[in-house]
């Protein structure tokens, strides 16, 4: 803000001198000598003009990109761009991991049905082949989905450290 404050007074000052020099055009002048220092003066003035307009226009421009960072609007860099990459892998690695919990959940609560089922006809003096069939399979899913669940922890695991491991390697060859 004191960069701001500082081209305002010395924008303030330019305008005050340029006033100074059109009240002295405006006045008679009585003599060549006189003329001469007003044209040099009007020279001088339109460099101080000029100057400040650079200024001003360095001004505008600092003060279009303080409101760009206060909107929240900073402009994309490649490594926001590699930022969002990695995030994108990271919930693609979630989303795999949160399917095969799920996939998990139904193998066990098939598991879960399929041993009450036995149980009772094991209680009812049944012993049903289909059954102990079904519980099979279902034990057999339900470590099938334990194992995808492994493995989706392991990808996701993975997709977290990879851009860190990255860093790491990257960091050191410097």
């Amino acid at each position: 803000m004191s960069q701001i404050d500082e081209l305002h007074s010395r924008i303030t000052r330019a305008l005050d001198r340029i006033s100074t020099g059109v009240e002295a055009l405006g006045s008679p002048q009585p003599d060549a000598d006189t003329e001469a220092a007003a044209v040099g003066d009007i020279a001088a003035l339109r460099g101080a003009l000029d100057e400040e307009r650079m200024a001003n226009a360095q001004l505008e421009e600092r003060v279009r990109k303080l409101h760009a960072q206060i909107e929240g609007t900073p402009e994309a860099s490649a490594e926001s761009v590699a930022l969002a990459g990695q995030l994108d892998a990271q919930r693609g690695a979630m989303a795999a991991l949160d399917g095969e919990l799920q996939r998990l959940r139904q193998a066990n609560a098939a598991l879960m049905r399929s041993q009450a089922e036995m149980r009772e006809a094991l209680e009812a003096g049944l012993g049903e082949p289909h059954l102990i069939n079904q519980a099979m399979l279902a034990e057999l899913e339900s470590l099938r989905a334990a194992r995808g669940v492994e493995e989706a922890e392991a990808q996701a695991l993975l997709a977290g450290l990879t851009p860190v491991l990255a860093a790491a390697t990257k960091a050191e060859d410097l």
